[in-house]
């Protein structure tokens, strides 16, 4: 089981799949690698994948203390430097795509090309209400009933229609997923908190931003902010497939991905 150990002794779980210039895939706030599923597999077709559990998720160490955007990226930049690589292409999703935007704007040297995936530069009113009526369900119900909402918000309607018993599942295993309600909390609180918007012009990596037009976590106009504010950056919209868009067009996400990364 491959786990490095950060400079206070925290470890992070990850895995390395494939050849070829390294990719890290980044999850979101629910943190898990496994996130990315069969993702990992096509891309690791052409490149070296990377993927992580963030601190106080997964396989990770659960610590307890207060989290932030710059303290995750941090923790995967440590990563990436135990590993060897100079320099690593970032595609990350929702919260690993605020941690993408800490890395390109503070250590533009790490970063070959980013991809941002259904995320945001700084909370809005719609974004602080969503994920405060996220944390007081996680706090009053408990993670059962956290995941059970939550997954309302994550995916289209029509996917939530044909995959009740997938649901069901993850709804089963929320103590699991979510052992250590406090750590959430904070990290719903770290997102909240994210805003590197007055800084995204100084970002010096070739850039794209997908999403989903249906996506109700972090809507269009996030992605259309990204792309005004990041020089040059452009975008690829999917005309469905919610928040977690990447389980939905899995095929079109790699190819979208794979045709950025590798173009001259």
């Amino acid at each position: 089981m491959p786990l490095f150990k950060l400079r206070d002794g925290a470890e992070l779980y990850y895995e390395r799949n494939g050849s070829g210039p390294p990719l890290f895939l980044v999850s979101g706030l629910g943190g898990d690698g496994r996130f990315w599923g069969a993702n990992v597999a096509e891309l690791a077709k052409r490149f070296t994948v990377i993927v992580h559990d963030h601190r106080g998720t997964g396989r990770s160490t659960l610590s307890r203390f207060t989290y932030s955007v710059e303290q995750m990226a941090d923790d995967a930049l440590q990563l990436i430097e135990a590993l060897g690589y100079d320099k690593v292409h970032w595609c990350g999703h929702s919260t690993g795509g605020a941690m993408g935007q800490v890395l390109a704007i503070d250590h533009p040297g790490r970063i070959d090309r980013l991809v941002l995936s259904a995320t945001w530069a700084r909370t809005d009113v719609f974004f602080r209400r969503s994920f405060e009526v996220r944390a007081m369900i996680l706090r009053e119900l408990g993670p059962a009933a956290y995941q059970k909402s939550s997954a309302l918000a994550l995916n289209s309607p029509w996917w939530v229609r044909d995959h009740e018993a997938d649901l069901a599942a993850a709804e089963a295993k929320a103590k699991e997923t979510i052992p250590e309600p406090e750590i959430m909390l904070s990290r719903i609180a770290a997102i909240i908190a994210h805003d590197r918007y007055d800084q995204l012009q100084q970002v010096k990596a070739r850039a794209l931003a997908i999403c989903a037009r249906d996506d109700m976590v972090t809507p269009l106009y996030f992605t259309e902010e990204l792309v005004r504010l990041i020089p040059e950056a452009r975008s690829y919209v999917l005309p469905d497939g919610g928040h977690f868009y990447p389980h939905v067009h899995g095929a079109e996400f790699c190819r979208v991905l794979t045709s950025f990364l590798l173009e001259s």
